[in-house]
């Protein structure tokens, strides 16, 4: 397999519409008064998985990139404060910032001067790839919650 096809590939995976849905589609539509309504007590509402999904993706991505990175505090500092309701401003702040670093994944597995393979200089061991790949996974998983969230909540089309 030439590089350009697995860097295409991997691109392909991280912004879905393949195997999983996409962010967009996830996303589209959902009524602003179910953003933050939890399903049922044990599963998270659609905000509180798209905050999740913004702070975990930044976190691997920025840990990728900088070796002076800090990472938040697990798991607090992964989640929203609960039962704050999100405005618009900051849905919409939320949505924006996920899409700018999957932006920014995408360019960095595009990248031809990026050895996929090359461990990170400060990565514990972990491989550009590895990182790549934990975005991709991480996002399609919590991406499938958000859809069956909306589903549970009856604001999912169909």
């Amino acid at each position: 397999m030439s590089d350009s096809v697995l860097r295409n590939q991997l691109v392909q995976l991280l912004v879905g519409g393949q195997a999983h849905v996409t962010a967009e589609k996830a996303l589209s539509g959902t009524q602003a008064r179910l953003r933050n309504v939890r399903p049922h007590p044990n599963l998270h509402s659609v905000w509180e998985e798209l905050v999740h999904m913004k702070i975990a993706q930044e976190d691997i991505l920025r840990y990728t990139l900088d070796a002076s990175w800090q990472s938040p505090e697990w798991p607090a500092g992964y989640w929203p404060e609960a039962g704050k309701d999100p405005t618009e401003a900051m849905w919409s702040q939320t949505v924006s910032a996920f899409h700018a670093d999957l932006k920014e994944a995408s360019a960095l597995a595009s990248d031809p001067t990026l050895d996929l393979t090359a461990r990170i200089p400060h990565g514990e061991g972990r491989t550009y790839l590895r990182q790549v790949l934990l975005i991709a996974d991480h996002n399609a998983y919590h991406l499938g919650q958000i859809v069956q969230v909306r589903k549970w909540l009856s604001d999912w089309p169909d």
